[in-house]
């Protein structure tokens, strides 16, 4: 008996940014899906990677954005996204009263991000960046990664952020001179280096997985073991699927010139209690979210139960 047989349901899953999504894709691609048994929708959703991105996000709210209303709307069950996005969208969706959603799963991509000035810039290190103006996607992997990088140099009240857009739109603001610095993930990251602009500090980024109640614990084990089996692939040769990537940039960048070595990858994994409880309390700290979870009502490991 298949998977899809036990769920009687087709489920429909989310694909962004290709830097948080390749294991996905290669698995779609790959017919990985499809050895399990699955019978899956690929919903595309507008993505900050995307040169083709002409939306833009709020600081106040993330559940207004492409992909978080079509979730809250039933057309997507499950997706991914950096570890602390996922982490703010399951606690204030359920402390708001919209659709639920839970983490499910440690994700597949830890692939970098990072802090980026001009070439002609005075700024050479992260502490530098005091009161300066560093262009983000506000409550995004972008913009808690930034903090991550930067809180052993500077103090909370003297990181500024804001949002200038896409990260093409990004790179074109930091070229205006309206930001000091701009965050970026890949394949963004070499396109400012073919650029010739400052790379300040990198740090891998890990991406969590999120489902609502509807897709149940054989079904995302099957939608695990798919994209480890596309983990194996990337990792063994991962200029494969570099397309996926170099297609975001709209022909800035040519498949020799993406940094396959910022691209990590690894089966997805259970979260565990302890790592709840420190990046909730990391986020909490930072004010990105609202206090009062416990990893009993956000978290639940049914791929592994």
């Amino acid at each position: 008996m298949t998977v899809q047989e036990l769920t009687k349901r087709t489920h429909k899953v989310a694909i962004m940014n290709a830097v948080h999504d390749l294991a996905v894709l290669v698995a779609r691609d790959e017919g990985f899906f499809r050895d399990e048994g699955l019978d899956i929708e690929f919903v595309s959703t507008p993505g900050m990677a995307q040169v083709t991105t002409s939306h833009t996000v709020k600081f106040d709210t993330v559940f207004d954005r492409p992909l978080d209303s079509v979730y809250n709307d039933g057309g997507i069950d499950q997706y991914r996204m950096c570890e602390w996005g996922i982490m703010k969208r399951a606690v204030e969706a359920k402390s708001g009263g919209l659709r639920q959603r839970k983490i499910v799963a440690l994700g597949a991509s830890m692939s970098k991000f990072a802090i980026v000035v001009a070439k002609d810039s005075t700024i050479y290190e992260p502490e530098m960046l005091k009161d300066k103006l560093i262009s983000v996607t506000p409550n995004n992997g972008s913009h808690f990664t930034m903090l991550k990088m930067v809180e052993g140099f500077l103090e909370p009240q003297h990181v500024k952020t804001t949002n200038a857009g896409s990260m093409q739109k990004r790179l074109e603001a930091l070229g205006r001179g309206e930001v000091a610095a701009v965050v970026l993930m890949e394949p963004w990251i070499s396109v400012a280096q073919k650029q010739g602009l400052r790379i300040l500090i990198e740090s891998h980024s890990t991406r969590s997985e999120a489902a609502g109640d509807e897709v149940d614990g054989p079904t995302l084990t099957a939608m695990f073991r798919a994209q480890a089996r596309a983990v194996e692939a990337i990792e063994h040769d991962p200029t494969r699927y570099i397309h996926y990537l170099i297609a975001e940039t709209g022909g800035l960048l040519e498949p020799h010139e993406l940094q396959t070595w910022r691209l990590l990858h690894a089966a997805p994994q259970p979260y565990t209690r302890e790592r709840f409880d420190d990046t909730y309390n990391w986020t909490v700290k930072w004010n990105m979210t609202v206090p009062g979870a416990t990893y009993d009502n956000m978290v639940d490991n049914r791929a592994w139960t």
